[in-house]
């Protein structure tokens, strides 16, 4: 699943007009860079949340063919966050374990790494599989820490969440069907309970979050 339904209030005025998974970065809207990057680690059955602009998203996609993909679309009449988006999602991504990647950022990650980790969610026990990145200069804190292969809340060593992660539908139940809900709130307890699993990973990740983090991106992927 691709979460592709938010405002992106800090892109605007550019998002008023163009929803931020459109934004083109290097000759290419930043969405079509997730899906090529997905389809290529052999995923190519996907999802898309949308609701700001989102009839220009499923325009711009179509049924995926173009990307040797196949694309649905799970529509929202408000952005329902991260959480709340996905458990709207449910009855396009079925009862195994699935991926989630935030529409707004750009990596070199291979998808395909974690077809063992969502085996490790269908056996029971985890509840998701999270990727961490660096901190990056924008986000110094972090958001969890990392000790032995398990996300904490606590620990020596804080990482960013990348917006990639693994969930069991389980994770879910707790969250009413067409309400908003953070990710971050519904990972609390299961965190707490160590039953969320992660990785740390050091190739390229960009949280393209402002135009200036867009700008430099696009200086990234230009040919020189």
């Amino acid at each position: 699943m691709i979460l592709a339904a938010g405002r992106g209030e800090r892109m605007r005025p550019a998002t008023d007009r163009v929803p931020k998974p459109l934004l083109p970065v290097a000759g290419k809207p930043l969405i079509v860079w997730l899906i090529e990057r997905l389809t290529q680690s052999g995923i190519a059955e996907i999802v898309v949340n949308v609701s700001h602009l989102g009839v220009l998203i499923e325009d711009a996609l179509g049924d995926g063919a173009a990307f040797g993909a196949h694309i649905a679309y799970s529509r929202e009449a408000h952005a329902l966050e991260t959480a709340g988006g996905i458990a709207g999602a449910l009855p396009l991504l079925g009862d195994t374990p699935f991926l989630a990647v935030n529409g707004d950022i750009y990596t070199d990650f291979d998808f395909g790494r974690l077809e063992a980790p969502a085996r490790a969610l269908a056996g029971g026990g985890p509840l998701a599989h999270l990727v961490l990145v660096d901190n990056p200069p924008h986000h110094p804190q972090g958001d969890f820490a990392l000790e032995d292969g398990r996300v904490a809340h606590h620990g020596q060593r804080f990482l960013t969440f990348s917006g990639i992660g693994v969930y069991h539908p389980a994770l879910f139940a707790p969250v009413v069907r067409g309400s908003k809900h953070q990710l971050a709130a519904l990972l609390r307890e299961p965190i707490a309970a160590r039953r969320v699993r992660g990785e740390r990973y050091g190739g390229t990740w960009v949280d393209v979050g402002t135009p200036g983090r867009l700008a430099d991106l696009e200086r990234l992927l230009s040919p020189r």
